[in-house]
């Protein structure tokens, strides 16, 4: 049976430290990383145990960090701007590679993270060798803003707030700002990933539920575009990586193996 390392990473930037944690299989079939970018409200803890079952199945180290002010990462208190996604792929993901010798990789989010993880694929042609989308938006949608609505009213009462504290710890009160209040301004309802899918060079796998609360069918078919594909997941949600983590693995590994690592 194969084998797991996990250790855990502090990367020191600027604005505080990062918190990291990396699951490497002892029987490791390529040295492409996969590089893992939570969603809005996530963090290394809320992915599970999604991230061990993907480097067993794949045979690649995987890495997953909290973004600053999530988790166990430093927090933060100023407001997040439009540029937020693209930001986090300038800003930080140069430090995490350079700290943690990362080359060639795979990065993978969920969600806003897969916004992320496109404008990294974007700003590191060279040693970005794919994307996985996992329910992520490519532009602010009437169902999008619907969702995030709804889980505002949701969050409003102290058992959801108390749970989500949970993983968060006294930064909770801005992570929900930073989603609610970010994706519902006037401002931000012409982002897109438009400018970062029209430049992207490597392969795309865009995967969806089909009851995705946040999104609908449209951001998979925007992403993958004409190059890359997209995946439905039928009866599954905005949490694949919670819902039907075995069948996500399942389709991860078989589009990453054999060819990925030639690409």
């Amino acid at each position: 049976m194969t084998q797991v390392l996990e250790v855990e990473h502090w990367i020191q930037c600027l604005q505080g430290r990062l918190y990291s944690k990396q699951w490497t299989p002892t029987d490791l079939a390529s040295e492409q990383t996969i590089l893992l970018f939570h969603d809005s409200l996530g963090c290394v803890a809320l992915w599970r145990d999604f991230p061990k079952q993907l480097a067993i199945a794949t045979g690649r180290r995987v890495l997953a960090y909290d973004r600053l002010g999530f988790g166990r990462s430093a927090a933060r208190t100023d407001s997040l701007k439009e540029g937020f996604v693209r930001e986090e792929a300038v800003s930080f993901i140069p430090i995490l590679l350079k700290e943690l010798s990362i080359g060639d990789f795979v990065a993978c989010g969920h969600s806003v993270g897969g916004g992320m993880a496109v404008e990294t694929g974007y700003a590191f042609p060279e040693t970005c060798k794919a994307v996985v989308t996992i329910a992520a938006q490519a532009f602010v949608e009437d169902r999008t803003i619907e969702g995030i609505k709804k889980a505002q009213a949701e969050f409003s009462s102290t058992e959801s707030f108390r749970r989500l504290a949970k993983y968060h710890g006294e930064k909770t009160g801005w992570v929900l700002q930073a989603w609610i209040d970010t994706w519902l301004a006037p401002d931000f309802a012409g982002w897109s990933l438009d400018a970062a899918l029209d430049a992207l060079k490597c392969p795309v796998l865009a995967i969806h539920g089909e009851l995705d609360q946040y999104g609908s069918a449209a951001h998979p078919e925007r992403i993958a575009g004409r190059h890359g594909i997209s995946k439905i997941l039928r009866g599954v949600g905005h949490n694949p990586h919670r819902e039907s983590a075995e069948l996500l693995v399942s389709i991860i590994r078989e589009w990453v193996a054999p060819g990925l690592s030639e690409r």
